[in-house]
């Protein structure tokens, strides 16, 4: 296989796993072991496959900044007060992304050494695939009942129907739980941040909406803190961008390219199903995946 075509399949499962609640480092991870791709040069151990997956990854951040962008500009153009004027500074959509960010981004930067640690383990991305599957399934059906009444309804476990009704404490749960995933690959940002904000009362749109946003913060910082950390010789890594020729950067465009339009069409998608389905299929699916993949690293540990 070709490394154009495997670049290709590479953007494919990329844009298609960032943003669903399934997480694409365990999707990647698969796929490579799949395809044998430690005899590629887009090979786990070369300096070259670590800047293909920051490639890939920054191709599907860009999808929603575009995909979003009026929704973008409507925030900027009514900060601090809100469109109906009931936000303030600390309540404003844009501030309670940043918090939650912030609230992420400490804690994760301090606990890099374990991220790295458990980055390459199947034992810890199948088990986090199955019980963030599990916790994923009991949240979203604890909650149908409530978003099957809809917001019409008085009560119920859902009171936040609307981003833009978000509270302070909500967005720094959201980004407590966020960490989860930063720590555990498997576990998936979206699914982490999307049960938090279906624990904490928001419905599946709300949650699903701030999960998009404080997405795209903490995934420019992240990986541009690991292209600036590779670029400098500081990780295990490095990439070397001096010594890619011409094929390597054809590789690179590709990608880019296929992950940026495979997750543009995901995310639209993603949001149109959720609302009509909730989340209750991609937990089912997690937990098939994540007992697979323990199924086989026990077989091959044997």
């Amino acid at each position: 296989m070709s490394d154009y075509l495997l670049s290709v399949i590479l953007g494919i499962v990329e844009g298609l796993t960032e943003f669903i609640p399934v997480s694409s480092t365990a999707h990647l991870r698969i796929a490579e072991a799949l395809l044998h791709l430690h005899y590629s040069q887009l090979s786990l151990e070369s300096g070259y496959w670590k800047m293909y997956s920051i490639v890939i990854q920054l191709g599907a951040i860009l999808t929603l900044p575009i995909y979003f962008r009026h929704r973008i500009a409507k925030f900027f153009s009514t900060f601090p007060r809100g469109e109906r004027g009931e936000r303030t500074i600390l309540t404003h959509p844009l501030s309670l992304v940043m918090i939650a960010f912030v609230v992420t981004a400490i804690p994760s930067f301090l606990l890099i050494k374990v991220i790295g640690k458990h980055l390459e383990s199947p034992y810890v991305i199948g088990t986090a695939l199955l019980v963030g599957g599990i916790v994923m399934w009991f949240i979203d059906a604890r909650n149908g009942k409530a978003e099957a009444a809809g917001e019409a309804a008085a009560g119920g476990l859902i009171h936040t129907w609307h981003m833009e009704e978000m509270s302070l404490l909500q967005a720094v749960w959201i980004g407590a739980c966020q960490i989860l995933s930063a720590v555990f690959p498997g576990t998936s940002r979206s699914m982490s941040t999307i049960a938090a904000g279906q624990m904490a009362g928001m419905s599946r749109a709300s949650a699903l909406e701030f999960s998009f946003f404080l997405s795209i913060p903490t995934m420019v910082m992240a990986t541009a803190y690991t292209l600036w950390k590779s670029l400098r010789g500081k990780d295990g890594n490095p990439i070397g961008v001096a010594r890619i020729d011409a094929h390597g950067w054809i590789v690179l465009a590709i990608g880019f390219v296929v992950s940026f339009i495979v997750a543009y069409g995901s995310v639209a998608w993603f949001m149109a199903y959720v609302r009509r389905r909730g989340f209750g299929p991609f937990a089912i699916y997690r937990i098939i995946v994540g007992i697979l993949v323990l199924f086989f690293a026990a077989r091959l540990a044997g």
